[in-house]
This record gives C-alpha cells, sequence and structure tokens, in this order.
C-alpha cells in the first residue's frame, strides 16, 4: 500500500544572516542558494527516505524550474505521472536563515495555486493506505482530495500549514491533523506554549478531527486521540536550519503509520527525523533516510 501526496512544489531560494531585518531595514546576507522544496514536495521525498512508496500529485510551471523539480523527484524514486507542467510560474519559496537556524519563509505559489478539485482522479488514489494533504495549494482541492482519499479507504493526514481558515466540517474530512504551536493556536482560540497548553488545544480540537498531533520544536509533540493521549520529548542536536523539519516528521509519521504501527510510535519516529532534519542545512537536502533514523533512535536507546 502506498503514500499519496497532493501539496506544493517549488523551488527554495534561500538566503543567510546574522539576524532576521526588522520592517523597513535593509540587510546584507550571504550568497543565495537554490534547493528543492514545497510542503508536498518536502513530505513526498521524506516519505520516499524513509522507504515509503509515493506518488507525488501537484502542478509546476514551464519555466525551466519545473521540469528539473520532476527530474529530480522521478530521481528520489516518486511517482510524478500526476505532476504536471502547465503554463504558469513554478511556485518559488523566499527564506531567511539566521545564525541560530530559525527561518523566515515567504512563499509564492504558482502553479501550486492552479491543482484544481478536478484535476484528482480516484484512479491515482488506488491502493493507498496514507494520503497527505497541507495547505499550499487550494483549499478546496484539499477537500476533494480528502473525500476522494477517504472513500479509497485511505487514512487521510493534514498537515495544517499555513494556517488557514478551517471550518469544523473541513477538520471532520480528516483522520489525522497536524499542526505546530501557532497553527494550533489559531484553530484552538488557546495559547500554546508547552506541552500541557498543547494538549489541551489538542483535546479541543478533537471535538472536529479524531485524531490531533501538536508539535513544539524544541519541546517535541504531543497528541490526542481516542486511544488516549500522549507526549513525545525532542531529540536535543546542535540546530542549524529548521527548514523542512515538519516535513521530515510528517514524512516519517506517514510511512509509520502506513506500515500499520501505532501512533506513539510513529510520532517517536517521525521525532527522530525532524531532529536529523535540522542538523543540515536546507529543506529536502536535510531529509534523512530510514537508516539513518534508526541508527539515530537506537544510539539514544542504547
Amino acid at each position: 500500500m502506498g503514500i499519496v501526496v497532493v501539496g506544493s512544489l517549488n523551488m527554495d531560494l534561500v538566503v543567510r544572516v546574522a539576524r532576521h531585518p526588522v520592517p523597513g531595514e535593509t540587510l546584507l546576507g550571504s550568497d543565495y542558494e537554490s534547493y528543492f522544496g514545497g510542503k508536498g514536495a518536502n513530505q513526498a521525498v521524506a516519505a520516499q527516505r524513509m522507504g515509503g512508496k509515493v506518488r507525488m500529485i501537484g502542478r509546476v510551471g514551464n519555466d525551466g524550474f519545473g521540469e528539473r523539480i520532476k527530474t529530480h523527484l522521478k530521481a528520489q524514486g516518486i511517482n510524478v505521472n500526476a505532476t504536471i507542467c502547465i503554463n504558469a510560474p513554478t511556485g518559488v519559496a523566499f527564506i531567511s536563515v539566521d545564525k541560530a537556524g530559525q527561518n523566515v519563509i515567504i512563499v509564492s505559489p504558482g502553479a501550486n495555486s492552479r491543482l484544481k478539485p478536478e484535476n484528482l482522479s480516484p484512479i491515482e488514489f488506488e491502493h493507498t493506505a496514507v494520503v497527505m494533504l497541507q495547505l499550499e495549494v487550494p483549499l478546496d482541492t484539499v477537500r476533494r482530495a480528502a473525500r476522494i482519499g477517504r472513500e479509497s479507504g485511505a487514512r487521510v493526514i493534514l498537515n495544517a500549514a499555513p494556517a488557514l481558515p478551517l471550518s469544523p466540517a473541513d477538520l471532520a474530512l480528516f483522520d489525522i491533523l497536524v499542526v505546530n504551536e501557532s497553527e494550533a493556536q489559531a484553530y484552538s482560540g488557546l495559547a500554546v506554549d508547552s506541552p500541557e497548553s498543547g494538549i489541551e488545544a489538542a483535546r479541543k480540537l478533537r471535538q472536529h478531527c479524531p485524531t490531533v498531533i501538536v508539535t513544539l520544536g524544541a519541546q517535541g509533540a504531543v497528541w490526542a486521540s481516542a486511544e488516549g493521549e500522549g507526549y513525545q520529548s525532542a531529540f536535543e542536536v546542535r540546530a542549524v536550519d529548521t527548514t523542512a523539519a515538519g516535513d521530515a516528521f510528517m514524512g516519517a509519521l506517514a510511512v509509520s503509520l502506513s506500515e500499520g504501527r501505532s501512533l506513539e510510535r510513529a510520532i517517536r519516529l517521525g521525532a527522530a527525523a525532524g531532529a536529523l532534519a535540522v542538523t543540515r542545512p536546507g529543506a529536502q537536502t536535510s531529509l534523512p533516510t530510514r537508516l539513518e533514523v534508526e541508527a539515530f533512535l537506537s544510539e539514544r536507546s542504547a
């Protein structure tokens, strides 16, 4: 059983700065670097590297970046038959990273915004265990992907990033909701800055979605589901670049669940993958393999 990812594909343009500028300020940064990115593509690569069989559904432009992205994903072993080049600019993310490894990101969606509900075919969701969704493509498309995923018997996971307005009916379309602190606060209306407040937010959001996971960065992750609640502490590492740490978590989570593992075990694997990702620069370049994650966990359980 495979994993289907419906989402964004971007080219990331990254510049390093001593600190992030304040409004109206100009700072000099490093030479810029380009990386393959987009939450959808990042999560597809993350899942593939964790051992998943992945199909990527999305749209890229015909401006030079598009074919490069498709060729790259195909080389990773990802099925890109449903990732189409269209007459629009490829999505681009402009990323600044400070000396502490924290990032600020501005995304120009481009072709991603042209992925329409009618572009999705149920055939592309056959023999799928998990469908992974984010909010960098139109919400109507996300809704349709969730419905098709459910109808195909897959477990549907939404990483609600960026935090767009979602109704209770929207949240009910998904089996698992994954949010970070700011997203959890946006959807629950509760301040989230600790595992305790994260659990409170997860409990509130469970009124609409069966399972809720709140990632808390250096404070780990919490979850609430029908099977119970839990806390996974963060693994201590030296952060270089936090870009795609959440995507690494999502990929590992999806693969682990597609293999029939428990939610607790899947979240632990995701936390380890996210920890490894922050020790490396870039988005997809930072995503670890299954062997690396298992070795990382083995060292910490010895």
